[in-house]
């Protein structure tokens, strides 16, 4: 089955109060599991790229209950999803590490994983989970 992900992560003023929104649905769009975490004071950059990592562990650990065969990765963040695609250069050095990171985790997933770079009207849901984050670590 294919499913898809979508990751979101805010900082509010930047850097600032952060949190990250997943959500991951099924091949017909039903949802599977969502989760809001606060993060802490992070960049804007830095939240979009814990809400995928947390997204990536959350799938490779139940990749084999959900059946997943295919996973694609729906960001509103161009600068995620062109880096993770490799068409633009990790330069900044707080993005380093996590980059890597998030690189590994999908070298580890064993299955195809696509990034899409989605409008934010299209990624309501993970906004909402990760503005709760936010909400609820002030």
């Amino acid at each position: 089955m294919r499913i898809k992900v979508f990751t979101d992560g805010g900082a509010r003023r930047n850097p600032g109060i952060a949190g990250a929104g997943i959500v991951v649905t099924s091949e017909d769009g039903g949802v599977i599991y969502q989760e809001s975490r606060y993060l802490g004071i992070k960049t804007n950059n830095e939240a979009e790229y814990e809400a995928l990592i947390l997204a990536l562990e959350w799938v490779k650990k139940n990749k084999k209950e959900i059946g997943a065969s295919e996973i694609e990765i729906n960001s509103d963040s161009e600068l995620l999803v062109r880096q993770m695609r490799s068409l633009y250069r990790v330069k900044a050095k707080n993005l380093k590490s996590l980059w890597a990171l998030a690189r590994n985790r999908v070298e580890e997933m064993e299955v195809p994983v696509s990034f899409v770079s989605i409008r934010r009207e299209l990624n309501v849901l993970a906004d909402e989970l990760a503005n709760r984050a936010m909400d609820a670590g002030k």
